[in-house]
């Protein structure tokens, strides 16, 4: 039985010659980007089987033609995708391959992991493709992810969704913001989980356990409200609540926070306790009754930090509302 039910998918899709292979894949990128991800939610949804491997620790000129000849020998590619980032077009690192069969896609991980990537020097990084890009998904379900900082500047997107997904195998993504001006790492990312109860305990049980060389520092991520994983981690720093003002802030050289909404009662010590845990500060200072503050940090990734950890939470008995502010010390 088993001998018939596999005979019909070699007469279905014979592998065609290089080239024929190539042109359809190409049209599928540019047409189908999305295809991919919704078919495969679908499939992982509705109790189909997974064919669609993760592949990591790409190299910045491996593209979809490299990726196929290292896997064409199976003859069973349905698509490859490079995930590039929106803003530059550069590689993120990472892609995906997707295999007619389960069988085949199974077969990979098992063969491939550990093999030498061909013209280079380092073993294939492979795993299960989880895709959580759907806008489907994200509007009903709660967005289950974490905030990780005090990230190595060494640490990849690949690297921290392996240290996570060694120990969680319900992550879905790893994302390592990116400084938009110098396309370093800030040194601080985002991991999402499919399963509230595994990020509960990666809260706790990662939380000082090593990325590279550095001890991570874990808390809540606080995202905002929109469809799908990119949007709302963007490469430009709107992750904030308040998007808009975290993405008008042009000048990267700017450390001082103004926070709005703040607590009459609540004195410049009380103001200096919360942020002072992201880092060094320079100054405190809440002037008289105008309801708000400024808190000014030796450091502008301290500052993006805090920002984006301290906004929409309670300082003294009222929720505060942080951006980006002038520091009322430089007269210019």
């Amino acid at each position: 039985m088993q001998h018939q039910m596999m005979q019909p998918q070699h007469f279905v899709a014979p592998p065609p010659p290089p080239p024929q292979h190539y042109v359809p894949y190409h049209h599928q990128y540019h047409h189908h980007g999305h295809a991919l991800l919704q078919q495969q939610q679908q499939g992982s949804g509705g109790g189909g089987e997974n064919k669609t491997v993760w592949v990591g620790d790409l190299h910045h000129w491996m593209d979809e033609n490299y990726l196929h000849s290292c896997f064409a020998s199976t003859g069973e590619i349905v698509s490859i995708k490079v995930i590039r980032n929106k803003q530059t077009g550069l590689s993120e690192g990472y892609g995906f391959v997707e295999f007619f069969s389960h069988a085949t896609a199974e077969k990979v991980l098992q063969n491939y992991s550990g093999m030498l990537m061909p013209n280079t020097e380092q073993p294939f990084r492979l795993n299960w493709a989880t895709f959580s890009t759907g806008e489907k998904r994200s509007e009903n379900g709660p967005d289950l992810s974490i905030f990780v900082g005090d990230l190595a500047a060494d640490v990849t997107d690949s690297l921290l969704h392996e240290t996570f997904a060694s120990k969680y195998p319900s992550v879905k993504a790893a994302k390592v913001v990116i400084d938009a001006n110098t396309g370093r790492s800030k040194g601080y990312g985002f991991v999402r989980f499919g399963d509230d109860t595994e990020r509960s305990q990666a809260m706790t049980e990662m939380n000082g356990a090593y990325c590279s060389s550095r001890p991570m520092r874990i808390g809540a991520a606080t995202p905002r409200k929109s469809s799908g994983y990119q949007q709302q981690y963007s490469s430009q720093g709107g992750y904030a609540s308040n998007g808009s003002s975290t993405q008008s802030d042009g000048d990267s050289s700017n450390t001082t926070i103004f926070v709005g909404g703040l607590d009459p009662n609540v004195t410049e010590e009380d103001l200096r306790q919360p942020f002072s845990q992201y880092g060094e500060l320079v100054s405190v200072k809440i002037p008289v009754g105008k309801g708000c503050g400024f808190v000014r940090f030796a450091n502008r990734n301290n500052a993006e930090e805090a920002l984006q950890k301290l906004n929409e939470t309670n300082i003294g008995k009222q929720t505060v509302r942080l951006s980006w502010g002038r520091n009322p010390a430089n007269k210019q």
